[in-house]
């Protein structure tokens, strides 16, 4: 069973009051939907390669990667949560840990051991996909479906010849007696009636993106019609037809909105290295490190993939790439996975973490950057 929005973010929570532990978490995300064998065979070699790597390098408990390899294999053979696109695993017997969180939305795959869970892409995908909402409308009819992480809300019909049908109260009834009582013969009210439900809908669900459907000249005519506060969350528009399924509109959205996320991501991370060669409030490369140290990383820019093998300090928790003495203290180092070690500590100090798949000036750079709550002296 696929979690709910409400239950990501308690169990969200719940994973990020887990004390430290070593030998730390396993933390897996795994992108669960596939269109052919060729994909699904390409998870199951990413989970067998990370699983091997994790055991010579004696990186986990043995126990811990039993389990994940035992519920990984499950669910790359579909015996668990099959409707699932993403599911994540944690797993630490030292803190008596087990868990496993289905969700409607691929995950970009990703195997990291830390002393604590890797949380970045579950908070990510609250702030990303817990928010938007699907508008089809023409010139008669529109249709308002939600989209969050555990899959879309209940979709909001409006018709002027079937103004009640799909009511299922709360806001959707208050948006369908508003669109009942504007509804009229002319396109322009039906516009206003269509963009007065949106906006009850927007308020009462904290939609953050708006995605249009339909033909290109009735949204960009219905478009002028929304609020002024509502027209930036307009991300695109997609062609859609009254007669096409709710399920064809939503796969052609989701498309869509995943390429506009990659889009504003570049956008992004350019700013944020442009910052920083500037020596502005953001930092690249290997100051990223002392800056998670110091609890000054406001939002970490972190490359989907990335494994660095470094050391951490036992006595001061510095970080660095090599060196069995720690460059600040001058205490002894063990060896740690820095990009799970960075993320681990902006986490811990607040900050929030951007997964980035791909990006050549971040790769440049280490596959590390970020904004900064106040400059390094």
């Amino acid at each position: 069973m696929t979690a709910s929005l409400d239950d990501i973010a308690k169990r969200l929570a719940e994973l990020q009051q887990r004390p430290a532990a070593h030998p730390g978490v396993v933390s897996v995300y795994l992108n669960t939907r596939w269109s052919d064998e060729h994909q699904r065979d390409r998870t199951r070699v990413f989970l067998t390669r990370e699983l091997q790597r994790a055991r010579a390098a004696g990186m986990a408990a043995r126990e811990d990667l039993d389990w994940v390899e035992r519920e990984g294999h499950a669910l790359v053979e579909q015996v668990e949560s099959p409707d699932a696109k993403g599911v994540a695993l944690f797993a630490c017997q030292a803190l008596g840990l087990r868990e496993t969180i289905a969700v409607r939305v691929p995950f970009r795959e990703r195997f990291v051991v830390g002393e604590r869970p890797d949380l970045g892409a579950l908070a990510e995908l609250l702030d990303e996909h817990a928010s938007a909402m699907i508008v089809f409308v023409d010139g008669e009819s529109a249709r308002l479906i939600p989209l969050h992480p555990s899959g879309p809300g209940d979709e909001l019909l409006l018709e002027g010849e079937v103004p009640g049908r799909h009511a299922r109260g709360g806001w959707a009834q208050l948006a369908q007696s508003r669109y009942a009582r504007h509804i009229e013969t002319h396109r322009h009210q039906h516009f206003e009636a269509v963009a007065d439900a949106v906006t009850g809908v927007v308020d009462a669900q904290a939609i953050r993106r708006i995605l249009l459907a339909g033909h290109e000249d009735r949204l960009a005519a219905f478009e002028d019609h929304l609020p002024a506060r509502l027209r930036p969350l307009v991300v695109g528009r997609i062609h859609a037809t009254r007669r096409e399924s709710t399920s064809a509109i939503l796969d052609r959205a989701a498309r869509r909105l995943d390429l506009q996320e990659h889009s504003d991501e570049v956008v992004e991370v350019d700013d944020v290295l442009t910052e920083a060669a500037k020596g502005g409030l953001a930092v690249a490369g290997p100051g990223t490190l002392e800056a998670g140290r110091r609890g000054a990383i406001h939002r970490l820019y972190i490359l989907a993939d990335l494994h660095r093998p470094g050391r951490e300090c036992e006595r001061c928790r510095a970080l660095q790439e090599t060196g069995p003495g720690c460059w600040l203290c001058g205490g002894p180092t063990r060896e740690v996975d820095l990009a799970a070690a960075v993320v681990d500590r902006v986490q811990m100090a607040g900050g929030t973490v951007e997964i980035v798949v791909h990006h050549a000036g971040l790769t440049a750079m280490g596959g590390l950057a970020a904004r900064l709550r106040y400059r390094l002296r």
